[in-house]
């Protein structure tokens, strides 16, 4: 079995990929951030998309002309001050164009209906 990409030394179908199947719903902000995290790196936009609040989620998502190669995940801190909501710190690693660049973020995160959904996130410390 391969290693989910999310990082977290599982396999992909005992981690992520129930997630990404539908079959599971993330049990919380941290698990959800790294379903999004290896939804990226498989190119899965139905799943981003649906994953995302619909107050924050852009109409479409254009992953298969993305030449973003991504290249692991940390996540730094997971906050949930209630059970409603969560902050998620985060950095992902990725190259474009063979330049490597670093992601880090601090994303909010709510659960409506037992879901967890990703609204926004604040850039952190200096991209690139």
């Amino acid at each position: 079995m391969s290693a989910c990409h999310c990082g977290s030394g599982r396999p992909y179908a005992a981690c992520c990929g129930p997630l990404h199947a539908g079959a599971e719903n993330a049990a919380s902000a941290e698990a959800l951030m790294r379903s999004r995290y290896s939804a990226y790196v498989l190119k899965l936009a139905d799943y981003l998309l649906a994953t995302w609040h619909p107050d924050t989620r852009p109409s479409e998502l254009d992953l298969a002309a993305d030449g973003t190669k991504w290249l692991g995940l940390e996540i730094r801190k997971h906050v949930q001050p209630d059970d409603t909501h969560a902050t998620v710190e985060f950095v992902a690693r990725y190259r474009i164009a063979g330049r490597g660049h670093r992601l880090h973020e601090r994303s909010r995160f709510v659960r409506e209906d037992g879901c967890w959904r990703y609204v926004d996130g604040d850039l952190l410390g200096a991209a690139g």
